[in-house]
């Protein structure tokens, strides 16, 4: 099961294959190329091309990108451009060296022999690969243009020619991903793409611009939107038919946290495509990055976390006032596996790790594995890339879009998800009649009849699948970028002084005015003062929003604040190199 740290050096191997024929030195095959007329001949040689592919879709373990997060201190491209510090001139991507690779296979399969449905098969596997890279760029630009043959130098035409509508672009993508699903084989194992995971990228790619299309009036394509959302309706309910199904031992949080920290996932059934470690062959993944190294997760995702029975913890008695250690009482039980806890360690049995306010507070822990044999973090956990989660949750808000939403559906979808975390059901006609606030603040263009349900599958989706990417794709879709410009925060402080925050009652952290400024330690017994780890204002790493209580939150926000220009963020800019290069290339709306 373990192969794919063969098969990415078996992909580059093929060139000094090809070039060790006996020929005189003129004739040799060029060592940086593979010549179709001396490679693709069989569907072995289809088989090890595209295993090359798989490096080009692999799982995501944060998100960065997005209102998650309360503070990052790497940066990002996101964080400069709503600061407004990104242009042309200083921005990255516009990469097509993958779309090259895969165009290569499509165009030169001429000679190769073999059993059609083989051959089918891994072209699907291409075309599947294809309509990934083309699903990015769209999210990133909007409109980009299409090619779907390898370009020579002297074709002037299309290496210079302008950008192509959206709607054909999408029409591309979505006519390559439907030709894996009815080409790609439906068995084999989860760890090499399947019909299963060519319908679930065909459902994911539909939800998005069906929604974007809706959401996005300045496009004039809301009339076409309900297409693309029926394709992600019926392309899930495809995959709930393949013998998927959620993990579910009946342990609640613990069942969540193995689908994201498990040694081996070649079982699971949740797992519709993922990606396999092996400490055996020393082949790791840097999940460990994931815990208290740049970033926190932020208080609005806190927020989001219903109690254990259901109600909105945004409906609670002083909900914004609570302490570290009183937030995580009675609540969904996803909440303390994805964000650290009081008394989380990382090590079994190891001493409790102390929260940091200068990240604001909330750790996030998911992904982040302790191997219960070495009693250490470890790196060779395998990784969901496709799981069966995301489709219930795409097959329920492409219903409720639709409006053909049902208490039934629910059940089936959002209610299984709910039932593993141990959290109450979600009743649909109750969600309907009393919309939650904070949610229908946070999404103020959902209106429909469906208006409560929709804001609950949007409330499950953040939840369900927190740190795995999703987050900033599912903003741009839905028109909710202004949610990034706000302020983001960390958790709430009462005063200045010490705080219990790994839940043994003993305090363990301060937060002080500055140095020789400890009155508020006054009363507290010599032992414990003297193993406060001591966090000051004055160093200007974070504030209080109320001066000496409050939410932690942080000085870039004052000195650079956030502003989400609408329609124009939904878009990167082309860097201006490339602009130079083909003038025929136009910037995404608001970046001319």
């Amino acid at each position: 099961m373990k192969t794919k740290y063969y098969i990415h050096i078996l992909f580059f191997l093929i060139i000094g294959v090809l070039a060790g024929c006996k020929k005189d030195f003129l004739d040799r095959i060029p060592e940086t190329t593979i010549t179709p007329n001396q490679f693709f001949k069989t569907t072995a040689d289809l088989e090890t091309y595209t295993n090359g592919f798989y490096g080009m879709f692999g799982p995501a373990t944060n998100d960065l990108f997005s209102d998650n997060i309360s503070v990052n201190l790497g940066g990002s491209e996101l964080d400069n451009m709503i600061r407004g510090k990104i242009n042309s001139a200083n921005v990255g991507g516009w990469k097509w060296d993958n779309l090259r690779s895969i165009n290569y296979l499509l165009n030169n399969l001429q000679q190769v022999q073999g059993d059609p449905a083989t051959i089918k098969h891994f072209v699907g596997i291409a075309r599947f690969y294809r309509g990934i890279f083309y699903f990015n760029m769209i999210a990133r630009y909007g409109d980009v243009p299409y090619y779907s043959t390898v370009l020579n130098p002297d074709d002037q035409a299309q290496l210079y020619k302008a950008k192509d509508p959206r709607t054909l672009v999408a029409d591309s993508v979505k006519a390559d991903l439907e030709y894996a699903a009815a080409n790609v084989m439906a068995t084999g194992t989860t760890t090499r793409i399947t019909k299963w995971a060519a319908l679930t990228v065909l459902s994911r790619f539909c939800l998005f611009e069906g929604t974007f299309r809706k959401y996005h009036d300045e496009l004039g394509l809301q009339a076409t939107a309900n297409t693309f959302l029926q394709r992600a309706e019926s392309a899930s309910k495809e995959v709930m038919t393949g013998g998927f199904s959620i993990y579910n031992t009946g342990k609640k949080g613990e069942d969540y946290q193995k689908l994201f920290t498990s040694q081996d996932l070649s079982g699971n059934k949740e797992m519709i495509f993922y990606d396999d470690y092996d400490k055996a062959l020393n082949r790791a993944n840097s999940t460990h990055y994931v815990f208290d190294w740049q970033w926190a997760l932020s208080k609005s995702l806190i927020d989001t976390y219903l109690m254990t029975d259901g109600t909105a913890f945004t409906s609670t008695a002083d909900w914004d006032k609570k302490t570290y250690a009183e937030i995580f009482n009675n609540r969904d039980p996803r909440m303390a596996v994805t964000i650290m806890p009081p008394g989380f360690s990382t090590t079994l049995g190891g001493i409790p790790n102390k929260t940091r306010p200068t990240f604001g507070g909330y750790p996030q822990i998911k992904f982040y594995a302790i191997d219960p044999t070495t009693k250490v973090y470890t790196e060779f956990t395998d990784l969901p890339i496709l799981r069966y989660a995301e489709v219930l949750l795409n097959y329920a808000e492409a219903r409720a879009e639709l409006g053909l939403l049902n208490q039934s559906d629910v059940d089936n979808t959002i209610n299984v998800l709910r039932n593993r975390a141990g959290v109450a059901p979600l009743n649909m006609a109750a969600a309907n009649t009393t919309p939650d606030a904070v949610l229908a603040a946070m999404y103020p263009q959902v209106n429909s009849a469906n208006k409560g349900v929709l804001l609950e599958i949007r409330r499950e989706r953040n939840v369900e699948l927190a740190c795995e990417g999703f987050r900033f794709t599912d903003l741009l879709r839905w028109k909710a970028g202004k949610l990034l410009e706000k302020p983001t925060q960390g958790m709430y402080l009462t005063k200045l002084g010490a705080y219990d925050v790994t839940g043994d009652g003993v305090e363990d952290i301060a937060v002080l005015q500055a140095p020789n400024q400890e009155t508020p330690l006054d009363g507290l017994p010599a032992d414990v003062k003297a193993k406060l780890v001591k966090y000051y204002l004055s160093d200007n790493s974070f504030y209080l929003s109320n001066g000496t209580s409050g939410f932690i939150m942080f000085p870039e926000n004052l000195s650079s604040p956030r502003s989400f220009v609408d329609p124009k963020y939904y878009y990167f800019p082309i860097p201006m190199q490339q602009i130079l290069l083909n003038p025929q290339l136009k910037q995404p709306t608001g970046w001319q």
